[in-house]
């Protein structure tokens, strides 16, 4: 409990919150900001491992980082029509149906993340400030659910979309009366998270 009335004393935010977020599509909307986005995942990543066995013992060794696939949920309305929207940006990607004169052009990663732009997905504090900012590197479109009818329903129609990139780059903006944090100085944050969370749970243990 000293950590957290400790820290609100001192003025430090509250924590952050999964509704408070926005997603900039700057080859979506014609603003940037796609308003009807109702979920999305933040960028995850894995490290693939190497084993290597001597005798009866294993050790392990970290590989590639391997980014994953974003989920998006869009709510589809009549105006400005969302489904429209998503069939223009796969045509600029490349993608011409058969039987068309362009038929023959095809899918490339320069077009479809030139049509896409760029993504960003913004953290909003309660002041509606943007407090971190995950920019997807090469983004395309992998996947489009345009949703499911039923006359026994009558909630919104929603587009399940599914993002491939590069990788994820985060960014933590400044703040009033902080400086913008550079990779050097997360990475002197991180350590010092470790060697604070070492501490307490040792000092529990005693």
């Amino acid at each position: 409990m000293a950590f957290w009335s400790d820290e609100l004393a001192a003025g430090v935010k509250e924590p952050k919150r999964r509704f408070r977020f926005k997603i900039s599509f700057t080859g979506f909307t014609g603003d940037g900001i796609v308003w009807m986005a109702k979920t999305v995942n933040k960028p995850n990543f894995q490290v693939t491992e190497t084993e290597h066995t001597f005798l009866n013992h294993k050790f392990y060794f970290p590989g590639r980082v391997e980014w994953q696939e974003i989920s998006m949920t869009l709510v589809d309305p009549v105006s400005p029509n969302a489904t429209a929207q998503l069939s223009a940006l796969i045509r600029a990607s490349g993608y011409k149906p058969a039987g068309t004169k362009d038929s023959l052009e095809t899918i490339s990663k320069a077009k479809s993340s030139s049509a896409l732009g760029t993504i960003e997905i913004h953290q909003l504090d309660a002041e509606g400030l943007v407090i971190e900012t995950w920019k997807l590197i090469n983004p395309f479109i992998k996947s489009v659910k345009y949703g499911d009818l039923d006359y026994g329903n009558d909630e919104l129609v929603e587009i399940e979309l599914g993002l491939r990139y590069d990788w994820a780059e985060c960014n933590i903006p400044a703040t009033a009366g902080d400086a913008a944090l550079d990779s050097a100085e997360l990475e002197e944050i991180g350590g010092s998270a470790i060697e604070n969370a070492r501490q307490f749970f040792n000092t529990r243990a005693t």
